[in-house]
């Protein structure tokens, strides 16, 4: 006997409604078309059917007003529902500027999960109700998939590189996480659960506090373990660049290219570090961490460079491909200015 019965899939993120919607009306446009067409053909076969061996039928050719309709008609409908879907997305890929953060990381056969405040899980997130979470991701091994059916996400998390996604939990309750891709001999497993609380409930479980404290405090232990403090020095006097003021700020390459240090970037220095050198720095300074700094570790380094600069958006790009004074001065990363130490700014955050 079966019970629990669910004609539709539970429901329960912000996006959930506009992702069902679309597909119900697409489902039922769809349906009604190819029942209408088999209708048609079915009544047309009885209709029209040879009544002798030497009948002869009569074909009427360039109906101008049908074929306008039939062309017309379901371009703009498409094209309508293009619209729509398009704009669903964008509205799924663009996380909003109030997201909170939490890192996750697949390995075969889990999810690893850090919280800026320090706290870890396996399998399991625990997030609030009512407040936009992003996803940052990655993979240590083969590609996953990051699904949550009751909150219609789906992601890849591909290794050597972040994915993002993003959801906002509209009910309480606990919600099935699966891993979508086949990844290996127990993909079936890979599977966990995301826990919606209350406002109230979510405060009264990040109490429950975390011992190594907050993921900026780690990345800052790493950063003084891995040797990066002996040249990454915050006085603009080392031989790499002072970091404050570095994350998602305009930084000018050797090459006259301008990118923005995201967490890509900084991933990459430290997987290749001559990949992308700032202007007024030379090469083969910085070694190799390939192998040597974990995933999790990467994280928490970010987490701490976040730590040390202002929000995004403070200085605009150099629109010339030549070096702009404080380049010159300030070595190309840190911005004038910075003089506040490190500990006090992860701190303060």
């Amino acid at each position: 006997m079966i019970t629990n019965f669910r004609l539709w899939p539970e429901s329960a993120s912000s996006v959930a409604g506009g992702v069902d919607l679309l597909f119900l009306i697409l489902l039922v446009v769809c349906t009604a078309v190819s029942v209408g067409i088999a209708a048609f053909l079915i009544y047309s076969a009885i209709r029209y059917h040879r009544k002798s061996p030497n009948e002869l039928g009569t074909q009427t050719r360039y109906n101008i007003p049908a074929e306008v309709t039939w062309t017309v008609v379901p371009f703009i409908f498409f094209m309508a529902v293009f619209v729509w879907g398009a704009k669903l997305y964008f509205e799924i890929q663009r996380p909003p500027d109030n997201a909170m953060s939490i890192y996750v990381v697949g390995k075969q056969w889990m999810w690893k999960v850090q919280h800026l405040e320090g706290q870890r899980e396996i399998n399991e997130i625990h997030i609030p109700v009512g407040r936009p979470v992003k996803l940052i991701m990655t993979s240590e091994d083969v590609i996953h998939d990051f699904f949550v059916p009751a909150f219609r996400t789906k992601q890849d998390v591909l290794p050597d590189r972040y994915t993002t996604t993003w959801f906002e939990a509209t009910t309480p309750g606990k919600y099935h996480l699966f891993c979508s891709q086949y990844c290996g001999t127990k993909h079936s497993g890979m599977i966990g659960w995301i826990y919606a609380l209350t406002p109230v409930d979510y405060q009264r479980w990040l109490t429950q506090g975390a011992p190594e404290g907050s993921l900026a405090s780690t990345g800052e232990k790493y950063f003084h373990q891995f040797g990066c403090a002996n040249c990454h020095h915050f006085n603009n006097q080392g031989r790499c660049p002072d970091l404050r003021n570095l994350y998602m700020r305009p930084v000018l390459l050797t090459t006259g290219k301008t990118i923005i240090a995201d967490d890509s970037y900084i991933r990459e220095k430290l997987h290749d570090p001559d990949a992308q050198v700032p202007w007024g720095f030379s090469a083969n300074v910085m070694p190799n961490f390939t192998g040597v700094v974990t995933e999790e570790q990467i994280l928490a380094l970010i987490s701490y460079i976040k730590a040390l600069g202002p929000q995004p958006g403070t200085q605009e790009p150099s629109s010339s491909g030549a070096a702009p004074a404080e380049y010159g001065t300030q070595k190309g990363i840190g911005g004038p200015g910075a003089t506040s130490n490190a500990g006090s700014q992860v701190e303060k955050r």
